[in-house]
């Protein structure tokens, strides 16, 4: 029984101390483990752009980049629409030939200038023949008059009435036309009108005499106010027509252009200016305003975009020069400049 007590003992100790070595080995190997590699640092962010371009004024020139002076306005006051440049009733001319024959000398071309009363083209005619061979009459002379009848007594000449430039030329040297064939178009440039389409709820907050801007595809800005509302919708496009009388300028007829007319109403006040002169950088919408190098940056809040124009709400005050257009050419300046860094 002593031994058997003995053992008892000492067993239970070597327990023990097996359980101490066993939590002691736990206890090294818990330590000596490796510890999970270390999370990456994360790549080195992207270097912001540039907030600045210097530009000097030989490259405004070559770039062909306008400025735009900020004004405060609003869409809900304003409405915008695309139009076209047509001569008005006495702005243009038709140039026909006054009687059958062949074209024998052509004078202008297309975009050529032309003065009231300048000879455009001959059209030799049996008919011209027949007239001056009877100019002996009053009647005859007058009759020669009336139509064009060129000194050499065989052609007719096809005359214009007005001042301007030759806006279409369909008259072909050598070609035979039957009297009345249309040979030229003359439009004076200063005599003409834009017609601008709008939604027959927006034609109902214009009014006759209501200023109005006009923008062309070159971005000259010209001030335009507004003649007459058509009461009748196109048929084809359901639109209202609003007609706009200019003055000065250079537009020409068929050209597209922008406009921006005052209507009665308010809306969400800003500054709006042309869709372009706003840039997308970074996620940003921005604009480049004119400093005394160059340009800098400016974040800004766009509202609205309608009729090629944008409401910015944010970021601008009244007075700043932005650039308008060709302003991409600046952000491709600054991104540039970022990649170089």
């Amino acid at each position: 029984m002593a031994t058997r007590n003995a053992a008892g003992p000492r067993t239970l100790m070597l327990g023990v101390a097996a359980v101490a070595l066993l939590g002691a080995g736990f206890g090294v190997a818990k330590l000596t483990t490796k510890a999970p590699p270390a999370a990456e640092a994360p790549a080195a962010a992207a270097k912001a752009a540039p907030s600045t371009v210097k530009v000097d004024q030989s490259y405004l020139k070559a770039s062909n980049i306008s400025l735009q002076t900020v004004t405060a306005g609003d869409f809900g006051g304003q409405v915008q629409g695309s139009g076209s440049v047509v001569a008005t009733p006495g702005g243009e001319a038709v140039l026909t030939a006054h009687a059958a024959g062949a074209v024998v000398r052509i004078f202008k071309r297309l975009g050529e200038p032309v003065r009231a009363g300048e000879t455009l083209a001959l059209v030799e005619s049996r008919d011209a023949a027949l007239i001056a061979g009877q100019r002996g009459a009053a009647d005859a002379r007058a009759a020669a008059g009336a139509s064009r009848v060129a000194a050499d007594g065989r052609s007719v000449a096809v005359v214009s009435p007005i001042s301007g430039k030759v806006t279409a030329a369909p008259a072909t040297l050598g070609a035979f036309v039957q009297s009345e064939s249309e040979l030229f178009r003359v439009a004076d440039g200063r005599d003409v009108q834009i017609e601008v389409a709008v939604s027959p709820q927006d034609a109902a907050r214009i009014l006759p005499g209501a200023s109005a801007t006009v923008r062309n595809a070159a971005g000259a800005t010209i001030t335009a106010t507004v003649r007459s509302v058509t009461p009748t919708l196109n048929p084809q496009t359901r639109s209202a027509t609003v007609v706009l009388s200019v003055s000065g300028g250079s537009l020409v007829p068929g050209e597209a252009v922008q406009a921006t007319i005052t209507a009665r109403g308010s809306g969400q006040p800003g500054f709006i200016l042309p869709e372009e002169a706003v840039q997308s950088l970074e996620g940003r919408d921005v604009v480049f305003v004119r400093t005394a190098t160059g340009f800098a940056v400016r974040p800004v809040v766009v509202s609205t975009r309608s009729g090629g124009q944008a409401l910015i709400v944010s970021g601008l005050k009244a007075g700043d020069s932005v650039a308008a257009r060709n302003a991409f050419l600046l952000k491709a300046e600054i991104v540039k400049g970022a990649d170089a860094e």
